[in-house]
């Protein structure tokens, strides 16, 4: 068995497990190594009943003296056991479904320590699947970190425990692609030592010393490859001649609305790259809100007024129709007469040729589509800019399968995650940086509020005003379904909870991660036709969705994400003209949960709440921040590891300054896993 090896390979994985840990993108040993815990857990120390202080639902570890044998009953379709613990008033009711069993396995008169979610039912002490230890066995775990996967239906936290432990027992070891050198002067541990402690370690400075690791190792690679691209890539002669005229003014001068001066500088910039010698490689970040859609918008009618064709490419088919539909109506509002094409993945055979004869016969198309766009079809007479919105990984491998297609054409990446400028720098090394970080006149500041789960009825009610008033709420959820060892709302049982809660003209949706494209899609497209009022969501909706008569963006667990996402998902809302709220609910009692959303409470500038985030960090945050589209990578995170990302991109520069074709023998392994990540993302790109 080796990393590239099937997972079948692996014992007790059959081919019925393999088809289900697909959802979770695990089909080789590689995979199922490189699935790391999302969490950790650590057992609690085993207390009596008479000890439990507080009535919040939480998981605990109650130690008890068993007075009487567990009853068994059969309810409606399943068999219930139950088992009462403790005197009045402090009593405690034990559930098991499904499990009669469990009447065999405890004795009267012995001590047993129960562990599981403690919840208040009907002024009762319940807790349900409790699982049961004997104290001894239960002292051996108490305390240690026990890892909390990503899971999905049928896939058990304790079945991935059971299948990486079984991989890194059986596996050989991993070579180390980092120069010995390199890790010696940044204080890395051992590669192969790190994967253990990751998956189970043994202290939580272990933990933090592995995960250091990683980090660094998944920095370097990133940006080793984008740096030993650049270097082996000359910059390209600009093969286009763009009309110099008023074209641009006069299109500004229609607009309903002035344009920032951020705005303006950035749409000077990417003139001034196209009318340069060399193609331009631009990255054009931009807060949510700030008015990117019209710069990439004007970027691409220069083209078309010069006779070029131009595209912008979509992470969601959703995203991509919403740019169709603006740009065509732009278009009719300029008085233009330049012709806007769809191209999407799921798009009837008839209209994808339809979409393919208009890209061969209309010169100056103005082109809107997914990653249909770079399909072998899809064939280009004249394409001259190549714009790519929150893809932020698009680089010089799909930058040359444009290239294929005809001259090779400019490149604009927009980016709404605010990155410090600094971190910018190093992850796009091969671009030049525009930002945009001024917000349109016309748009009213979000009004904000952090409140506790005491304040949700009120908020019920303020969503049901908004509907009334004709608009729409978002609300996010951290979890899909209910996960083993996770605390927090799933939006799956909240959507049905809000449906039985809200009034019956108020239309409940629901959408998260494991739709189906087809099903997402139809969901969105039914929320931004107003055909749902509450769409419950997890942060899949953080990026690329624009329904501006969405007012409300209400999260649950707010404290469960990081500042940058959830300054994310608050972007999807005042988007209108409409005054727009964003109500987070903390559901943490930790002085600083509540110190961080106050950050976020107080301003709505994305890059001054990355960089008080960031302050806020120490090591042992390891959660906090997840990146949205393409840029989130498996373990690290440029705001929290941002000394790891900086410690990278200086220990890349050095080994290409001493050896840019990495032929010396210490760098065979280096050049070998390089080529393995640029093999990756070229797979990646053709998904």
């Amino acid at each position: 068995m080796n990393l590239t090896s099937s997972i079948t390979k692996i014992k007790g994985i059959g081919d019925k497990t393999a088809q289900t840990l697909e959802k979770l993108n695990i089909s080789t040993v590689e995979d199922v190594l490189f699935h790391f815990p999302r969490n950790y857990f650590r057992y609690p120390e085993a207390i009596t009943i008479e000890e439990i202080t507080t009535l919040q639902e939480s998981r605990l570890a109650i130690r008890a003296v068993v007075k009487k044998s567990p009853a068994s009953r059969n309810g409606r379709n399943m068999n219930i056991t139950t088992l009462t613990i403790g005197e009045a008033p402090k009593k405690l009711e034990l559930v098991w479904f499904r499990s009669p069993y469990i009447k065999n396995q405890i004795e009267p008169g012995k001590e047993y320590v129960f562990f599981g979610k403690m919840v208040v039912k009907n002024k009762r002490w319940v807790m349900e699947q409790p699982v049961i230890y004997a104290p001894e066995k239960y002292e051996e775990i108490a305390g240690m970190l026990q890892p909390v996967y990503a899971l999905t239906a049928g896939i058990t936290n304790n079945l991935l425990i059971k299948t990486i432990k079984t991989v890194l027992n059986d596996i050989d070891l991993i070579s180390d692609y980092i120069p010995a050198d390199t890790r010696k002067r940044y204080g890395l541990c051992e590669y192969n030592y790190a994967l253990k402690q990751i998956h189970f370690p043994d202290t939580m400075e272990n933990l933090i010393e592995a995960r250091r690791c990683l980090v660094f190792h998944e920095f370097f690679i990133f940006i080793m490859g984008i740096q030993y691209q650049k270097e082996k890539k000359a910059k390209d002669p600009n093969g286009f001649s763009f009309v110099k005229d008023s074209f641009i003014e006069d299109c500004i001068q229609q607009l309903p609305y002035p344009l920032t001066n951020a705005q303006k500088k950035a749409l000077k910039d990417i003139q001034n790259d196209m009318d340069s010698p060399f193609v331009m490689q631009r990255l054009v970040q931009g807060d949510v809100g700030s008015g990117k859609t019209i710069v990439a918008f004007l970027a691409m009618a220069r083209c078309a007024h010069s006779g070029y064709q131009s595209a912008i490419m979509a992470p969601t088919e959703v995203l991509a129709r919403q740019h169709y539909e603006t740009y065509t109506k732009l278009c009719q509002d300029f008085n233009l007469d330049f012709p806007v094409v769809l191209l999407t993945g799921s798009m009837k055979v008839k209209e994808k040729r339809e979409a393919y004869a208009k890209l061969e016969a209309c010169p100056n198309a103005l082109v809107v589509g997914t990653h249909a766009l770079i399909q072998e079809k899809a064939v280009y007479s004249n394409l001259a800019l190549v714009i790519t919105d929150e893809q932020h990984r698009f680089g010089v491998k799909q930058r040359d399968t444009f290239a294929e297609k005809g001259q090779v054409p400019h490149i604009l990446v927009m980016s709404a995650t605010p990155i410090p400028r600094t971190l910018a720098i190093i992850i796009y090394g091969d671009m030049d940086i525009s930002v945009i970080d001024e917000v349109p006149a016309k748009r009213l500041p979000i009004k904000n509020c952090v409140v506790d789960i005491g304040y949700r009825p009120k908020a019920y009610d303020f969503i049901v005003n908004q509907v009334n008033e004709g608009h729409q709420a978002y609300v996010i959820c951290p979890l899909v379904e209910d996960t083993e060892n996770m605390e927090g709302k799933n939006a799956t049982d909240y959507s049905k909870e809000l449906a039985e809660i809200l009034p019956s003209h108020v239309l409940v949706g629901l959408l998260h991660g494991k739709m189906k494209n087809d099903k997402k899609n139809e969901v969105m497209e039914a929320f931004a036709r107003n055909e749902i009022q509450v769409l419950v969501s997890t942060t899949v909706v953080e990026v690329g969705v624009n329904v501006p008569n969405a007012t409300v963006m209400m999260i649950e667990n707010a404290d469960h994400f990081g500042l940058a996402q959830l300054h994310q998902l608050r972007g999807r809302v005042g988007r209108g003209d409409t005054q727009s709220y964003c109500i987070m609910i903390n559901t943490s009692n930790a002085k600083t949960a509540k110190k961080r959303l106050e950050i976020l409470n107080k301003s709505n500038d994305g890059f001054f709440i990355a960089s008080e985030d960031l302050k806020l960090r120490g090591p042992g945050d390891f959660f906090g921040i997840r990146q949205s589209g393409d840029l989130a990578f498996d373990i690290g995170d440029i705001y929290q590891d941002a000394t790891e990302l900086q410690d990278a991109a200086e220990s890349v520069k050095e080994i290409l300054e001493t050896d840019p074709e990495l032929i010396k023998e210490q760098h065979a392994t280096l050049r070998r896993q390089l080529q393995r990540f640029v093999d990756e993302q070229i797979r990646n790109m053709t998904l």
